[in-house]
């Protein structure tokens, strides 16, 4: 009964996105992202010699990208002559990285349906499927158990309101059957599983500190914001939205002495402007129109475009990271292995980094004005922020080891 039900509203979910995309821009991107879908995966497929493994990753969105990428590019290093599937459910994912080439093919997941669910598996024929933190689609592991194909999680994470851990859905809890193996990244969530029977779990992480760990320590350098930078304080504000920045732009970082960089959430043409709006009483400048010459005499300098923000962390002092007054907070390992003091807004609860790097006061989380200045004060003493930017750079540099762990496991 409760199959039937979960097909029914899977069914009107693609209802209710393909008549949201008459006028919703990201839904469009949704449907449109999936036409003739299965055309364009047997034209890649049929060739493909059965010989060859095949790994197929799922991830939600970007941000489950960034957990899946260490993997990825670890299987190319360990088993050069895998192919990788990476899939998307979300255009926030996809549209961001379809022309990743550390995957050998990158799609749209079809949406949920046993017809989809069965012709996507037959086509595609994985050895192994990877999902990604938390992205249950059952009818997809329902075909992947029956075909006796290996299925993770990786980098998981569950809590106790999640609705595999009530008495009245069962039938969800069975479906995690399909699951081989739980690489978790928590003793909360193995508790929890085990609580309901499953004990093929191991904690091995958050491969996220992996990949920002690599990062910093092969970091890009960008000649104009190290300029703009100098040897001035530097608030770095990383995908950020507008109530960010309107905290930001009502606070007294100037008069404390410090520049801001901006890096938006989104650097769409429209977010550039409202950006560059609230911060319209300072000299601003985006990067796109920087030059040696004028970008020492601004203030504010707005990046304008896509995959700088991991490096430009490191001429920061501090970072304000952006989405906690919204659904929750975007990255905040990024800034933490350049050890920069971490600020961000109340809606951080989800997320176990944060929680962490607040009782280990490397971060900081304001929901007014004057907490922001009173936090930014605080950090504008010396010692103070010697020790929160130790304990943020420490806290990701003892942190890592997921990749590794899940991978040498797996692939054996």
């Amino acid at each position: 009964m409760i199959h039937f039900l979960y097909n029914i509203s899977i069914y009107f979910y693609g209802i209710f996105i393909h008549i949201a995309s008459l006028f919703n821009s990201k839904a469009k991107l949704w449907v449109k992202g999936r036409q003739a879908i299965f055309q364009k995966l047997e034209s890649e497929f049929k060739n493909r010699n059965p010989k060859t493994p095949l790994v197929w990753v799922h991830c939600a969105s970007l941000g489950e990208f960034e957990q899946g990428r260490p993997l990825i590019e670890k299987i190319k290093i360990k088993r050069p002559e895998s192919l990788i599937l990476l899939t998307f459910f979300s255009p926030s994912g996809y549209e961001i990285r379809k022309n990743y080439n550390g995957a050998d093919y990158v799609y749209y997941l079809p949406l949920d349906t046993q017809f989809n669910s069965k012709k996507f598996i037959e086509i595609i024929k994985p050895d192994i499927a990877l999902f990604v933190k938390y992205e249950f689609w059952f009818n997809y592991l329902k075909e992947l158990k029956k075909q006796e194909i290996p299925t993770y999680l990786v980098c998981g994470i569950f809590r106790k309101e999640h609705y595999f851990f009530k008495n009245y859905t069962t039938w969800f809890c069975k479906q995690l059957e399909a699951f081989t193996h739980f690489y978790l990244q928590d003793d909360a969530s193995k508790i929890l599983l085990n609580s309901i029977g499953y004990t093929n779990t191991t904690i091995a992480g958050d491969t996220r500190f992996d990949r920002v760990f690599e990062i910093s320590k092969n970091v890009k350098e960008f000649k104009l914001v190290k300029k703009f930078a100098g040897n001035d304080k530097v608030l770095v504000a990383g995908s950020a939205w507008k109530e960010d920045l309107k905290l930001i732009s009502e606070s007294k970082f100037k008069t404390l002495g410090f520049k801001l960089i901006i890096a938006s959430h989104e650097v769409d043409e429209i977010t550039v402007q409202s950006a560059a709006q609230q911060f319209n009483k300072l000299a601003f400048i985006r990067y796109s129109q920087a030059t040696e010459q004028n970008i020492s005499t601004t203030d504010v300098l707005i990046i304008d475009n896509i995959g700088m923000l991991s490096s430009i962390y490191q001429y920061g002092t501090i970072a304000i990271i952006g989405g906690g007054f919204g659904k929750g907070i975007h990255n905040i390992l990024e800034a933490a292995t350049f050890g920069l003091p971490v600020i961000f807004g109340p809606n951080f609860t989800k997320f176990n980094e944060a929680k962490e790097l607040i009782q280990s006061g490397g971060a900081f989380s304001v929901s007014t004005v004057d907490e922001l200045n009173r936090t930014i004060d605080l950090l504008d003493q010396s010692a103070i922020l010697k020790q929160a930017s130790f304990t943020s750079k420490n806290y990701v540099e003892t942190h890592t080891g997921a990749t590794e762990l899940i991978l040498t496991s797996i692939l054996k």
